[in-house]
């Protein structure tokens, strides 16, 4: 669903639900802030921020985490955390220009439609020896997933609002891409879940995505069918192999950019 702001997914009436299952995952939080490391650890944009749980975790580091998101709902919910919180739109950023030490942006850039101006604001704000992290799941991600084996007609949804590493570092040239492991379940995305198929059988689990949100609108039957399929190679013994699976570019990236 595309809000006004220009992005892709309405996550308003998830608030509550995506604070309580999406925490800071370590195995995100420790790359984003080695990328940030070299700022001056004061004003820190966590863009599309939501609820706040990663501007807390490097308010940890002595960062002054600044959230910034277009919901009202999810920032009310930041706002309860003792985080300063802005209502904007990422593409359109209410702030002077290199005014800041920091800036990240955590699992949210594919959910908006022009996203190289949201880059490009990011860059816009900085200070000069600012640092920019950029957090997400690429094509690349996307394609060695083996979620699309099971659920194919999200595929081409997928690949389109993905960027791919190379377009993001056009964007951000002279950056450096770092790939992730997610070995933890603190923020049970679906790259998260992946790492745990079993899981994928259980709604509670499937609901804490807009993944399995969609698929359940947009192709119930198709749902139905690959969750059968899934329970029956689980069952048979598949559960290690895609545990397991090794990703050539990782379960996801952590970009770092510096001005």
């Amino acid at each position: 669903m595309r809000t006004s702001s220009g992005a892709r997914h309405e996550y308003a009436h998830q608030a509550a639900r995506y604070d309580r299952t999406r925490g800071a995952s370590p195995s995100i939080v420790a790359p984003v802030l080695a990328a940030l490391d070299g700022a001056n650890r004061k004003v820190l944009l966590d863009l599309g921020g939501g609820t706040g749980n990663y501007a807390v975790a490097a308010r940890t580091r002595g960062y002054r985490p600044v959230v910034v998101d277009v919901s009202p709902e999810m920032l009310t919910r930041a706002a309860t955390k003792g985080l300063l919180t802005v209502r904007a739109d990422v593409t359109r950023l209410p702030i002077a220009t290199s005014s800041v030490d920091a800036a990240m942006f955590i699992s949210m850039l594919h959910q908006v439609d022009d996203w190289r101006t949201a880059l490009a604001e990011a860059r816009r704000v900085l200070r000069p020896g600012g640092r920019l992290a950029l957090m997400t799941y690429t094509r690349e991600n996307v394609e060695e997933s083996w979620m699309l084996e099971y659920f194919p007609s999200m595929r081409e949804r997928l690949l389109r609002v993905h960027q791919t590493v190379d377009e993001l570092l056009a964007e951000l040239p002279g950056a450096e891409v770092h790939l992730i492991q997610l070995r933890d379940l603190d923020d049970a995305s679906l790259h998260a879940l992946a790492r745990h198929p079993r899981l994928i059988l259980e709604q509670a689990w499937r609901d804490q995505t807009s993944f399995f949100e969609r698929l359940a609108s947009d192709d119930p039957a198709g749902l139905i069918v690959g969750l059968q399929r899934l329970r029956a190679d689980l069952d048979a013994g598949a559960e290690a192999r895609l545990a397991e699976r090794r990703l050539p570019h990782g379960d996801g990236v952590v970009i770092a950019w510096s001005t």
